[in-house]
């Protein structure tokens, strides 16, 4: 059974990042902003991040949980270095230079928010008695440490600017924090607070972020502008009808029309392409790798893998589901990548770091 499980992650994973390097070469081949290096980039750390794949999932797991806090310190040091002195393009800072390495340390805060909080959530303990003694320590050791120690990483990513990695760490919280046993009705209570301070971050947004959020209520009031790519790409997927136009054909993508299409946007080149079908296909791959994630947590015995697994499946989940409702114009446009298909280094292999983990979990059944 644990064989079984660990052969369908293999399969589904490879089959993911399979579609992502047909929509990736396609996406390049005739870019006028992207060298077709970047397929190749891509296929390297596909490569490398295989590897790392192979090897976390036959080390030893102890290891994650003794260095979660530490991960956790040492991302904050990289984010902190980024606004210090990493390198700006895009109109962001978000990449630090290492040694020649360039890489974004927003993605690696995502697997240490993940360790971190799975280590704390793992380590309390329930409270029996109901005086206002002990429902003040739940409150403060069950919300409020663990969300100040998710807005330290939130905040640092949102000043790069990234708001759509700091709305994405936010709701891998809620969801771990919900697993916790956490009542419901003062997950409730924080949540309302939330969305009652909503309004009043409007004015902490950079004046682009405002346009996102107004072009998605209506792309067609800057057509030319901050809804032009939103507009191309809701174009690019409706024009793929059900069977696509075939690889290497969507008018689109190899026009030069559609900007972003080997990052955020490659979906379009997907829907294009390769149609409704093709697109389902995807999901379904997708679909049956979260639910892989979903029976390992079962499976789990101890609670820090069991928290893992949530953070992993959350964070899988919910990139998923805002980059493809952000390409069909559900969501606004946040700058959230499709994991294991839009290009990126530090996204692919973070991820392909997860399944190592999901690996390693698959063959644990241990109690610490």
């Amino acid at each position: 059974m644990r064989r079984d499980l660990e052969n369908k992650i293999w399969i589904y994973t490879l089959a993911i990042i399979g579609i992502g390097l047909l929509a990736l070469y396609s996406a390049s081949s005739v870019n006028v902003r992207v060298s077709q290096q970047v397929f190749y980039d891509q296929l390297l750390c596909v490569s490398i991040g295989l590897g790392i794949m192979y090897l976390l999932g036959n080390v030893d797991y102890r290891r994650f949980y003794d260095g979660a806090y530490i991960f956790y310190i040492v991302n904050v040091f990289l984010l902190i270095g980024v606004l210090v002195g990493g390198r700006h393009a895009l109109g962001a800072r978000r990449w630090l230079e290492i040694a020649g390495l360039s890489f974004q340390p927003s993605e690696f805060a995502k697997l240490a928010l993940i360790l971190m909080l799975g280590r704390y959530f793992s380590n309390r303990r329930p409270t029996l008695s109901f005086d206002l003694l002990s429902r003040t320590q739940i409150i403060f050791k069950g919300l409020i440490i663990p969300f100040l120690l998710t807005s330290v990483l939130m905040i640092l990513i949102f000043k790069q600017p990234d708001l759509g990695t700091s709305i994405l760490l936010f709701g891998v919280f809620v969801i771990m924090l919900l697993v916790s046993g956490l009542e419901y009705h003062y997950l409730l209570t924080f949540l309302g607070l939330c969305l009652m301070a909503v309004p009043f971050c409007w004015k902490f947004l950079k004046p682009y972020q405002k346009d996102r959020l107004l072009v998605f209520l209506n792309p067609n009031i800057d057509p030319l502008g901050a809804g032009y790519t939103i507009i191309q790409s809701k174009i690019a997927v409706g024009s793929g009808q059900i069977f696509g136009k075939g690889w290497l054909a969507g008018t689109q993508n190899q026009l030069n029309f559609l900007p972003e299409r080997h990052t955020d946007f490659i979906f379009s080149v997907i829907g294009e392409e390769w149609g409704l079908l093709g697109t389902l296909l995807l999901g379904y791959f997708y679909f049956l790798l979260i639910g892989c994630c979903f029976s390992i947590a079962e499976q789990v015995k101890d609670k820090f893998g069991t928290f893992v697994v949530i953070g992993i499946v959350s964070i899988l989940a919910l990139q998923v589901i805002i980059n493809i409702g952000m390409v069909l114009g559900l969501f606004p446009v946040v700058g959230i990548t499709l994991p294991f298909i839009s290009y990126g280094r530090s996204s692919l292999l973070i991820f392909l770091v997860m399944m190592g983990f999901l690996l390693n979990l698959s063959k644990r059944r241990t109690v610490f």
